[in-house]
Formats: structure tokens, C-alpha cells, sequence
């Protein structure tokens, strides 16, 4: 038996106490009050109510390595990248990976492999393998339903699919950016209980009144935690946490830690905060994670206040696996899988005949994963449309990445670079290769880098180049996160170098091809309108 003494926070009860808390085989077996006044805190753990691990280009286990020592206990996972490439391999990938590392993982099944018919991925998950899924105990819930226009007209297998979730009672997590009013009650009325895409206030109402709980986003490109956290005032018992996509390189500067440092830092109520971290995902996702409460998994931190949150020991499951800094978990080594298969491309690959004078843009917004669609002059030479750095329009291009084919072609505004070119088999969510550049000779390097690594990042100028493998899927380093962290932002500073003022330019890139997420965006297939939900030209002819 273990005992430990400190301030007890408890967000079940909404107090704090000082008190004894004793531990046996992994269990709390006894929680005894006193009147003193202890130098810590000992509360539940933090949870991250909806991320993509393989964003953060690390396996489970390296990515728990990380996450324990900023007080991280548990994740409600979505595996649908890694699904999305290698199918349920994948998923048998990362539960795999998960079992021994300590953090309390909570997989669910990807809804929506591939996300839309307009575009190629390296699987299809039908009714039939989702089912296989979701009657597995280590599967949680029905991953985002990205498909939300299928939800909205009541597409046979989309319903199925929901329908298979409830036979199973399980939740179904939501993914519906814009979706207000009527669609929103139709979208909530189909089963689907979360959103985490709200970047609006009123749209986080409008969700909310429908019954949806709302996940309040902090990543790496979309953050939304400015304007979402007000509703912790109000509606803190229908709020929760999440980064969706954290990485690697800010993964090792914190994580949800950090949400609740802010929303505490913005005068929000400290219980409300942590309730949004600890209490709410656990209930909503019937999670196998303590609160401290007797009879529950001895899962908590010790943190030295409730204003810093600076995080002293990790405790799951009676183990400390966290302690002052320093993550008990041994280094090991990770099997590889994949699904790669296309050839060497050339810079004539990535050119395009002049059409017409006016172009279809592709606008980035900072912070934000929806674009705008911006009309633009087109640069021609030699009866070629070419990039415009001067008016910072780059050609971007999405090469097929499980067969050869010719490249996607279409243009970018708002990256910044100036002189070289980007790409990444991060790519949301079929996981082709996506590139932009300021070159066709450029561009077609840097792709044949990330080919010649079977996936990865790289950036290349006219004097350097740097390219990052992530030789498991495409999208995860064999390697630890310290490493894998470093080499990321050495390619990031590349880019940035280059001229980028994107705060994560590779994040907002791999976002440029998810077609379910307004307004333009580019497939293996073509020029997307995400409003419509059909392909659009390139071209503004007269």
C-alpha cells in the first residue's frame, strides 16, 4: 500500500481539501480528509478530448513519452490518418503500440476512411470493418463524422455507420466547421454528440443548443481556444479540451496543461477549467480513467499550484510513470508499415497550360483550417501559368502517392515564401504528397525527397534542402520525440526562411487537401469547392 498526502482536488465533489489518499494494487482504497495545508496538489489527470497522434509524427508510445510530463493521462484518439493509408492495419498499428505505454489511450473507429469519394486513400473502411471495430472493448467511440452532408441527406452507409455506433453504445464524435441553425439540429439529431471545428462563438451556441458537446481547439494550425473559451462561464459542463493535431515540435513545450493554464489565466472558475480536462471527457466517453475518487484507477498528477500547473509526478494506475521531468518509459524501437508506391516526378510534370487570364486561388487563413477562394490575375509565361511570388500566389500540386499518376495541379496564397518549395505526405486525410512552390524544378525535388524516403516532409531552396522521413504510414517517425521534434523544426525554420509567415506552414499545407473543410481545396483529383461538395476549374473563364 502507498499512501500520498496533499491538496486534494476534487472535481466530483467541487472542492478542495487536504487529505491522505491511499493506493493499493493500482486502486484508490481509501480517501481520508485532515485540516492541513499541503505545499501541492493532487488532482485528476488531463485529457485530451480529441487528437490525431499521428500529427504529432510520433507513435502512440513516443508520443506518451511526452505528453506524461506535462500531466497528460489520457486521449481520445482518432486513428483515421494511419486508417486512411493502411486501413485497419493501421488501427491494429497504433492499439498495438499503445499497449505498453503507460498513458491510457482510447482509440476509436475512423468514421469516414476515405473522407470523400474525390479523392484517392490507400483504404476503405465499409460498415462491415467498422463493425469489426466497434464491438472491440478497446475501441471508445465512432470517430468524426466528416461526412456531414452525407448525415444531413441521409446517405445509406453514412447512417449505417452511425447506426452501428448506437447498436454498440458508443458516441459518435461530430466534425461539421460552419454547420448552423436547422443543419446543426439535423446534424445533432442523427446521433452525433461533439463538435471540435466551431470557430465561431455563435456557431459554438448554435451547437450547443442542439446538445452537442463543444471541444474547445488549441493545435498546431487551428486555434480556436480565444474564441471559444468565454463558454466556460456558462456552459462548462458541456465543454471539453482537445489539440486534434499537436506537433512534434510544440507537443514538447506542453499540451492540454496549457489549455487549462490559459483558461484559469482568462479569470475562468480553476474547478470549471479542470472539470473541462478531467471530469467531462471521462463521462461522455465512459473512459477507464480515476478521479479520485475511492474505488477508482489511481490516475492524477501532483501539480505545485493551481495557477501554473506546473506538473511534479504522473500517476496512472498506481505507477508513477512521471517524475520531476522525467518519464520512466525506456526508449525502444517501433515496427514499420506502409503504403507507398508511386515513381520519381519531373519539373514538367507540375506545369499548366494557360486557359484563361483569371485563376481560382486557394487563400490560407492563419489559425484557421477553412480557406478563402481568391480570384487572381494569372502570371503566364510561354503559354504556362506560373507562380506569382511577387503577389505571394505559389503553385501547389497533390501527387497520388499509392500510384502513379500526373499531379493535381492548382495555386496558394498567404504562405509567404518567396524563393523555394515545400512539401509533406502529411496530408489530410488521404495522405498524398502536397507541395507548394515557387519553382517546378523545385517542387518536383522536393516531392522526389519525400519518395525517396516513402513519405515525410522536406523544404528545399535554390542554396539548401532538409527533408524529415517518417518512413511508418508516411506520417510517423520511427524515432523518439526529442528527435523527431528537433528535425521538424529545422524544416520548419526552412520554410520559414524561405519566406513563410505561416506560424506551423507545414500543419497548414497538409490541410490545404481536406475537402471537408471549406472553401477551396486541392485532391489527387483536382480543384475542390467544399461549398458546392464538387470539383471546380482552375480556370474563371468570361
Amino acid at each position: 500500500m502507498e499512501e500520498l498526502k496533499g491538496m486534494l482536488v476534487d472535481v466530483i465533489g467541487g472542492r478542495i481539501t487536504g487529505a491522505t489518499i491511499r493506493i493499493e494494487e493500482g486502486i484508490i482504497s481509501e480517501i481520508i480528509p485532515d485540516d492541513h495545508i499541503y505545499p501541492h496538489f493532487i488532482m485528476p489527470g488531463f485529457i485530451d478530448a480529441h487528437i490525431h497522434i499521428e500529427s504529432s509524427m510520433l507513435t502512440p508510445y513516443e508520443f506518451a513519452r511526452i505528453a506524461l510530463t506535462h500531466g497528460t493521462v489520457a486521449t481520445i484518439s482518432d486513428p483515421h490518418e494511419i486508417a486512411n493509408v493502411c486501413g485497419l492495419e493501421g488501427v491494429f498499428y497504433m492499439l498495438e503500440n499503445a499497449k505498453n505505454a503507460g498513458l491510457k489511450f482510447h482509440f476509436g473507429a475512423p468514421s469516414c476512411v476515405p473522407a470523400t469519394s474525390f479523392e484517392t486513400a490507400g483504404a476503405v473502411l465499409d460498415p462491415k470493418a467498422l463493425e469489426e471495430l466497434l464491438k472491440r472493448d478497446d475501441i471508445f467511440y465512432l470517430s468524426e463524422m466528416m461526412n456531414y452532408p452525407g448525415v444531413l441527406f441521409g446517405d445509406t452507409e453514412v447512417l449505417e455507420k452511425i447506426a452501428l455506433a448506437k447498436k454498440y453504445r458508443k458516441p459518435v464524435d461530430g466534425h461539421a466547421p460552419g454547420l448552423r441553425g436547422d443543419q446543426a439540429r439535423l446534424y445533432a439529431e442523427a446521433g452525433i454528440t461533439t463538435d471540435h471545428e466551431c470557430f465561431t462563438i455563435e456557431e459554438a451556441l448554435d451547437k450547443l443548443a442542439c446538445g452537442m458537446k463543444i471541444l474547445i481547439r488549441e493545435g498546431s494550425a487551428a486555434r480556436n481556444f480565444e474564441a471559444l473559451v468565454p463558454l466556460l462561464s456558462q456552459y462548462a459542463d458541456k465543454c471539453m479540451f482537445c489539440c486534434d493535431d499537436k506537433h512534434p515540435d510544440e507537443l514538447l513545450q506542453g499540451h492540454i496543461n496549457e489549455h487549462v493554464k490559459r483558461a484559469v489565466a482568462a479569470g475562468h472558475d480553476v474547478m470549471k477549467v479542470i472539470q473541462c480536462a478531467t471530469k467531462n471527457p471521462v463521462e461522455h466517453y465512459s473512459m477507464n480513467v480515476g478521479l479520485l475518487q475511492k474505488g477508482d484507477p489511481a490516475d492524477f498528477i501532483v501539480v505545485d499550484n493551481l495557477k501554473d500547473f506546473r506538473v511534479q509526478r504522473t500517476v496512472i494506475n498506481g505507477a508513477t510513470l512521471m517524475e520531476a521531468g522525467i518519464c520512466h518509459l525506456p526508449a525502444k524501437k517501433h515496427r514499420i508499415i506502409n503504403n507507398f508506391n508511386t515513381g520519381f516526378k519531373k519539373a514538367q510534370d507540375f506545369e499548366i497550360k494557360a486557359e484563361a487570364k483569371e485563376i481560382r486561388v486557394i487563400e490560407v487563413i492563419e489559425g484557421q483550417l477553412v480557406t478563402r477562394t481568391h480570384i487572381a490575375n494569372a502570371k503566364i509565361e510561354g503559354g504556362k501559368v506560373i507562380a506569382s511570388p511577387e503577389t505571394d500566389i505559389l503553385k501547389l500540386a497533390v501527387v497520388n502517392r499509392y500510384s502513379d499518376a500526373a499531379p493535381a495541379i492548382g495555386f496558394i496564397k498567404n504562405t509567404g515564401v518567396i524563393a523555394g518549395a515545400f512539401a509533406s505526405s502529411v496530408a489530410h486525410d488521404s495522405h498524398n504528397i502536397i507541395v507548394a512552390g515557387t519553382d517546378d524544378q523545385l517542387m518536383a525535388n522536393a516531392v522526389n525527397l519525400i519518395i525517396e524516403n516513402k513519405g515525410g516532409l522536406s523544404a528545399i531552396s535554390d542554396s539548401e534542402q532538409f527533408s524529415v522521413p517518417l518512413p511508418i504510414a508516411g506520417l510517423i517517425s520511427d524515432q523518439d520525440a526529442v528527435t523527431t521534434g528537433h528535425s521538424y523544426a529545422k524544416a520548419d525554420a526552412l520554410v520559414k526562411k524561405m519566406g513563410s509567415r505561416l506560424r506551423a506552414p507545414y500543419m497548414s499545407l497538409s490541410f490545404m487537401a481536406l475537402l471537408v473543410i471549406p472553401q477551396l481545396k486541392l485532391s489527387d483529383k483536382g480543384l475542390f469547392d467544399g461549398e458546392k461538395f464538387q470539383f471546380t476549374g482552375i480556370f474563371v473563364h468570361d
